[in-house]
């Protein structure tokens, strides 16, 4: 059976904004924010060489599995990673790279069991503003969790290769995001230091207990930097890497309260409006009940407006 097309599972709903622990997204480009904890309170790492150990796989099955690796971040008791595939290979690379830690760190320890907490948590970045929010909030985890006072001061993160002037040639591919604030490097750096800045004053969830924990953390760092969003909102990288064009969710926003604020109608022109921030919320992986509430209209009303375009 062919694999199905990214824009094929945005129109089916099947792209989903939230964490997946199965039936990952497996497509080529997709860019994914991807998570995996310890099981209870277990730590992951308990010397220095077992980061290392980390980083050395993360460097030979981005490698082995044409992944480029945009962030990363390593947590006592969990990892973040930012990245995209260039095969439809993703649970493949994921699988060897938790499963060798996992038998390293059981072996070296002597311990038994599950030293992971099922399997990894996977989150599709479907626009630029999401995909910028996303390397931020990997960024800021060690300051949220009191490990260091600065971001660029945690040694197993990427941060420093978005943050430092001189930073060294790594196996990380961190212009993808950068190009979103400036094409000139130094440029975007200053802006990115900026929004760590801006970010280390704002609250944030746990992904592991809010699904859209970054969407909230996006929300909160627009408003506090407009303009940059507004910036990234037109790059388009995601759009020219994937296919998927999906407008930004504060745009998204703004349209829904003008289409609550004004009476519906049966005209062409105003079904065919709603139909399409319907199918975009749809894309972002909100059920029916959550539109219904979101847009103002009952169940029914949307399933007829959906209908009507088939």
């Amino acid at each position: 059976m062919r694999a199905m097309d990214p824009i094929d599972l945005i129109r089916q709903g099947k792209l989903k904004r939230f964490f997946r622990a199965t039936r990952k997204l497996n497509a080529p480009r997709l860019v994914s924010h991807i998570t995996q904890r310890a099981a209870g309170k277990e730590p992951l790492f308990l010397e220095n060489d077992d980061y290392l150990f980390m980083l050395g796989l993360l460097k030979e099955v981005s490698s082995q599995f044409s992944l480029d690796m945009y962030a990363f971040c390593l947590m006592p008791n969990h990892v973040h990673l930012l990245f995209s595939p260039r095969e439809d290979n993703l649970y493949d690379a994921m699988r060897i790279l938790f499963s060798r830690y996992a038998m390293k760190f059981n072996r070296k320890y002597e311990r038994k069991g599950h030293l992971f907490a099922g399997p990894s948590r996977q989150s599709v970045c479907m626009d630029d503003g999401y995909l910028l929010a996303a390397s931020l909030y990997i960024h800021l985890n060690s300051v949220k969790a009191g490990l260091a006072k600065n971001p660029q001061d945690y040694r197993w993160s990427s941060c420093r290769l978005y943050y430092n002037y001189d930073a060294p040639e790594s196996f990380l591919v961190p212009d993808f995001i950068l190009g979103l604030l400036s094409g000139a490097i130094d440029e975007a750096k200053k802006k990115y230091r900026d929004l760590l800045t801006k970010g280390m004053q704002i609250e944030t969830d746990r992904v592991f207990e809010h699904k859209d924990a970054i969407g909230n953390f996006q929300k909160k760092i627009m408003e506090l930097l407009p303009s940059i969003f507004r910036h990234v909102a037109d790059k388009k990288h995601i759009a020219q890497t994937t296919g998927i064009d999906l407008i930004p969710m504060n745009e998204l926003d703004n349209k829904i309260e003008s289409v609550k604020r004004s009476k519906y109608d049966l005209r062409p022109e105003s079904r065919n409006a709603l139909r399409y921030l319907i199918e975009q919320l749809i894309a972002r992986g909100f059920n029916r009940d959550e539109i219904s509430e979101r847009v103002g209209l009952s169940r029914k009303t949307i399933y007829n407006i959906l209908k009507s375009s088939i």
